[in-house]
C-alpha cells in the first residue's frame, strides 16, 4: 500500500538534471528487441545478396577440410598450423557475418541512445547476489513483461515456420530425386522466406517493444513533488534565502538610487503616484538621463529628498507616465522625448537664473 501511495506521489516529471543522472547511470530507454530485429534483418539482406558466394567458400572450406583429414597425418608438430588455416578460412566465410552482426547492433544501440559509457553500470552490485531479492524481481511487472515477450516471440516464429512448411509439404517429395544443390538452393528459398516473414513481425514487436520501454522508463524518471523541491534547493539554492538577497539586491541598489536624487537637475511628477528623477551633463552626457524612478511610497520619498536638498519639482502626467514606463534608471532618454524634457529643463534653468 505505502508502495502505491508512493507511485501515485511521483507524478512530476523528470526534470533535465534527473534524467542527466540516470543516463550517468547507464538507465536510458533501450530495447532488446529491436536490436535483435535490426541484427536478423541485416543478416537476411546479407544472406539475399551473397548467400551463393558463401555457400560456396563453406563447401570450398568442406572439401578442404576432408581432403587434408584424410592426406596429412596431425601431430604435435603441425596442428598447431592446421588450426590456425582452419580457423582463417572459416573467418574468410563467416567474417561478413560476424562483422554484419556487430555493425547492425551497435547501429541500433546508437540510433536508441546515442554514445553511452557508463562506469556505474560496470560496476558489481551485491544486492543483485540477493537470494530473496532475486526471488522478488521474478515477480515484478518487467520480468512478466520479458516472459510474455519470450513467449510471443516463440509462438510467432514456430507459427511463422509451421505456416511456411505447410504450404511447401507438397513440393518436398519430389526433392527425393533432385541433387544436393537442388536440395540445398530449395532450403535456402523455403529459410529465406522463413526469415522475411518473421523479420517484419520482429520489426513490429521491436516498435511496440520500444515504445513500452521508452514509456516505463518516463514512468521510472519521474519524480514527487518533494524531490522536484529538493532539487530546485541543490541547483538553484533555497528559494528563501534567494529571495532575502534579492530583497537585499533591490535594496542596495534603491539607496544608491536615492543617493542619486540630490545630484539631479529636475524630478518630474504625475503628481502624487510617480516620480522620475532626471539630469543632464552636456560634458558627460549625450542626452539627459533618469538617475531614479519610483511609483507610490518611492516616489514620495524620491520628492521629500528633492526638496530637502532643493531639486525642482515639476508636474508633467503625460512626461513622468512615459519615462516611468519606458526607461530604466542611469539611462538616457528616447529621442522621442528630448523635446518635451528640454522644455521642462529650459524651464528649470529658467527659475535658478530668476533664483540668482
Amino acid at each position: 500500500m505505502a508502495d502505491i501511495d508512493k507511485d501515485q506521489e511521483r507524478n512530476e516529471q523528470a526534470s533535465p538534471r534527473r534524467r542527466e543522472e540516470a543516463r550517468e547511470k547507464g538507465q536510458v530507454a533501450q530495447s532488446r528487441e529491436a536490436v535483435s530485429a535490426a541484427i536478423l534483418l541485416s543478416c537476411t539482406i546479407l544472406f539475399y545478396f551473397f548467400s551463393g558466394g558463401m555457400v560456396e567458400r563453406l563447401m570450398d572450406l568442406t572439401r578442404w577440410i576432408l581432403r587434408e583429414c584424410g592426406t596429412t597425418a596431425v601431430t604435435l608438430n603441425n596442428i598447431h598450423s592446421l588450426l590456425w588455416g582452419w580457423s582463417w578460412k572459416l573467418l574468410l566465410v563467416m567474417g561478413p557475418v560476424l562483422v554484419t552482426v556487430v555493425a547492425a547492433g551497435v547501429l541500433a544501440n546508437y540510433l536508441q541512445i546515442g554514445f553511452v559509457f557508463s562506469t556505474q553500470a560496470l560496476a558489481p552490485k551485491f544486492d543483485k547476489i540477493n537470494p530473496l531479492k532475486g526471488f522478488q524481481r521474478l515477480f515484478t511487472l518487467r520480468s512478466l513483461v520479458e516472459l510474455f515477450k519470450s513467449v510471443l516471440k516463440m509462438t510467432v516464429v514456430a507459427a511463422v515456420v509451421w505456416h511456411t512448411l505447410k504450404g511447401e509439404f507438397r513440393n518436398m517429395t519430389p526433392l527425393m530425386e533432385e541433387p544436393v544443390w537442388g536440395i540445398l538452393v530449395y532450403t535456402g528459398r523455403v529459410s529465406f522466406k522463413i526469415l522475411i516473414t518473421t523479420c517484419w513481425i520482429l520489426i513490429v514487436l521491436a516498435i511496440l517493444d520500444y515504445i513500452y520501454q521508452r514509456w516505463e522508463h518516463e514512468k521510472g524518471l519521474r519524480m514527487s513533488k518533494q524531490e522536484v523541491k529538493d532539487e530546485y534547493k541543490q541547483t538553484e539554492g533555497n528559494p528563501t534565502i534567494k529571495a532575502r538577497i534579492r530583497r537585499i539586491q533591490r535594496d542596495a541598489a534603491r539607496k544608491r538610487m536615492m543617493a542619486a536624487v540630490p545630484r539631479a537637475d529636475v524630478v518630474i511628477t504625475n503628481p502624487t503616484h510617480l516620480a522620475v528623477a532626471v539630469r543632464y551633463d552636456p560634458e558627460k552626457m549625450y542626452a539627459p538621463t533618469v538617475v531614479a524612478k519610483g511609483a507610490g511610497f518611492v516616489a514620495e520619498r524620491i520628492r521629500e529628498i528633492a526638496r530637502s536638498h532643493g531639486v525642482p519639482v515639476v508636474e508633467n502626467k503625460p512626461v513622468a507616465q512615459l519615462l516611468y514606463k519606458t526607461v530604466d534608471v542611469d539611462r538616457a532618454i528616447p529621442e522621442d522625448l528630448y523635446r518635451a524634457v528640454a522644455e521642462i529643463l529650459a524651464y528649470v534653468y529658467g527659475l535658478k537664473e530668476r533664483a540668482i
